[in-house]
């Protein structure tokens, strides 16, 4: 009889992965836990700050935001763009709900609590829209605004960590369907996805200003 292993509940021997069915709940380990508080304050403290400073460019047209360092990592004129409210409100003041959020479910995490499959999968959606707003707002960053946010940033690196932290951590425990390769590979290598897309983004920064960032 073959040896298994046990992580977050569920076992990693190749031969059980394939056909394993999913636990009734799990916890999250308390390196998930911490990770989902660090890049959940984070992400709260980039929002916070660029809410505050939208604010006070509502007060006064003329005020230049601390982050604004030259044309091209230029806070201002990312706020003042239409879509710095891209629903109809400052991006920011969604992210202050959902980073709280990600910061409360860190902490259950850390007290030892259990979710069941339909919350964790609900949670893994949200990242996922997450990652998703994130990159179009990449996208109108570089190519149609022109400018860049370090504190933009700040939040779009937070949202990527926790997506991917999330997903092998349902990919892992058989909530989201996967074969037992990538179960393994995940189990191993899960910081490889997080840095390989947080590294694509930083090189179409570079490129896109390298002129910039070269003179």
């Amino acid at each position: 009889m073959s040896k298994t292993t046990v992580r977050e509940g569920i076992s990693t021997d190749p031969h059980d992965q394939e056909g394993a069915e999913a636990p009734p709940s799990v916890g999250g380990g308390r390196f998930l836990a911490l990770l989902l508080v660090i890049t959940g304050a984070a992400g709260l403290l980039a929002s916070w700050v660029i809410t505050i400073d939208k604010f006070k460019l509502l007060e006064d047209p003329n005020f230049t935001p601390g982050c604004s360092l030259n044309p091209v990592v230029s806070c201002g004129n990312i706020m003042k763009s239409d879509q710095a409210s891209a629903f109809g409100f400052p991006n920011p003041m969604m992210g202050l709900v959902a980073y709280g959020i990600v910061i409360c479910v860190g902490m259950s995490l850390l007290g030892r609590a259990t979710f069941p499959r339909w919350y964790w999968l609900t949670f893994n959606a949200g990242t996922l829209f997450g990652v998703g707003f994130c990159t179009w707002l990449q996208y109108q960053s570089l190519y149609n605004i022109n400018s860049l946010c370090l504190w933009c940033s700040l939040a779009w690196v937070a949202t990527i960590i926790m997506f991917w932290a999330v997903t092998s951590h349902n990919v892992r425990n058989g909530f989201l369907p996967a074969p037992g390769w990538v179960k393994g590979f995940l189990g191993e290598f899960a910081w490889v996805l997080p840095v390989m897309h947080i590294g694509i983004i930083g090189m179409l920064v570079l490129t896109r200003w390298w002129d910039f960032w070269t003179s």
